[in-house]
């Protein structure tokens, strides 16, 4: 459809401006895509879901926290309700909104979604895979800034782990576990 590959190609500039760090330019580029692919798709399809999270992701960007949630519970909400709670996607909405708590300071809304993502990336990914190291190094992320260092420190030691076993001592993400182990 035409209006499908308009809505796409929005997207893409946006993304682009957003890559730029030209939010401004961004902005009304994903505004735009957003009511195009409410139009093609309706306003409970996975693709409005996504230009949903795409301007959220922004306006986090621009630290414009109170535009960026209610787009993440939509988005959240519309993935969890047509592509279940099982889903990669669906994991990936909880893990947004909950690192949009923790920047606005809301530790403990976040802890669970960061821990509801987590449960679900290790069901649909393995206890191995380096996308759940990204959730197991956003939980710790949560509990240090609670104080709860034990259980930061633990998480942190499972992430590296591994990274390191399946992306090797060279990957800039095995770095990362072991820079974020050493300021815990």
């Amino acid at each position: 459809d035409g209006l499908a590959d308009v809505a796409m190609s929005l997207n893409n500039l946006a993304g682009l401006y957003e890559d730029m760090g030209q939010y401004k330019k961004a902005e009304p580029l994903y505004s735009e895509a957003m009511v195009v692919s409410k139009k093609v798709f309706c306003e409970s399809h996975p693709n409005y879901a996504t230009s949903l999270n795409n301007l959220a992701l922004l306006y986090t960007k621009m630290s414009q926290y109170e535009k960026a949630e209610p787009l993440y519970v939509e988005a959240m909400t519309i993935r969890k309700n047509v592509l279940g709670k099982s889903h990669a996607d669906y994991a990936n909405s909880l893990n947004n909104l909950a690192s949009l708590y923790q920047d606005m300071g809301g530790y403990e809304k976040a802890e669970p979604l960061y821990i509801e993502s987590k449960e679900i990336r290790k069901k649909l990914f393995g206890k191995n895979h380096p996308k759940y190291a990204i959730s197991l190094n956003n939980l710790a992320s949560i509990y240090s800034l609670m104080g709860q260092y034990d259980k930061a420190e633990s998480l942190l030691i499972q992430a590296k782990e591994i990274r390191k076993k399946k992306l090797g001592e060279n990957h800039p993400d095995y770095a990362r576990s072991l820079n974020n182990l050493a300021t815990l």
